[in-house]
């Protein structure tokens, strides 16, 4: 039982740690979550967030290899990362928000695609596996005398802390919806879809510095 209460502070925290910084993943949440409505921008977030723990898990089981894998393939890894950034910006600086201002209530099957799409753009940054693997060194958070439970207990809890960031960011966007209008969502499409262009080409730019 200690343990486990060992675990579950330090398990919330790193879940909340690995989706707080807002990067390409949060603000495509807080867009969806103003142009659509607090599920959708949710469910991406959710997505994100199983993203984050698939990397923790291989974090967990494979550092060593993981870690080799990704110097020697840094190049291509940043290229592909840069191209779904550039794609995604480029959809959002397109997107016409007069179609986007309808009811909260969107069809179950819509949650899927906007789970989806953040997980894919999660998964396409596994550089995050060094902040990751930081954030298990500060918080001694792999422990050699763990058993399997304790491994299964620990990855629910980074699951948890990031489902609960993103419960409460789309929960404080939403607040905030009401005061948008269509000019101001599409700013908002065109200044989220302009960042992530820009990421897309410094990233690239810094595979070949």
């Amino acid at each position: 039982m200690h343990e486990f209460l060992y675990i579950l502070p330090r398990g919330l925290a790193i879940g909340a740690l690995i989706s707080a910084p807002m990067g390409p993943i949060g603000m495509l949440v807080i867009q969806r979550t103003l142009s659509k409505g607090r599920w959708p921008g949710f469910f991406t977030g959710v997505g994100a967030g199983l993203s984050d723990v698939l990397y923790c898990l291989l974090t967990g089981f494979c550092m060593s290899f993981v870690t080799g894998f990704i110097d020697a393939n840094k190049l291509a890894i940043q290229l592909i990362g840069s191209v779904v950034l550039a794609v995604f910006g480029l959809f959002l600086f397109r997107k016409n928000p007069t179609r986007q201002l309808k009811s909260a209530e969107v069809a179950a099957s819509d949650y899927w695609s906007d789970f989806i799409t953040g997980f894919l753009l999660t998964f396409s940054n596994p550089l995050i596996l060094f902040f990751i693997i930081g954030l298990y060194a500060r918080f001694s958070f792999i422990l050699p005398d763990y058993g399997i439970h304790h491994y299964i207990w620990a990855y629910l809890t980074i699951l948890g802390g990031a489902v609960l960031w993103w419960y409460a960011v789309t929960y404080l966007v939403n607040k905030l919806r009401r005061r948008f209008n269509v000019r101001a969502l599409w700013l908002v499409n065109r200044i989220v879809g302009l960042v992530l262009i820009a990421m897309a080409a410094i990233g690239a730019a810094m595979c070949f510095v």
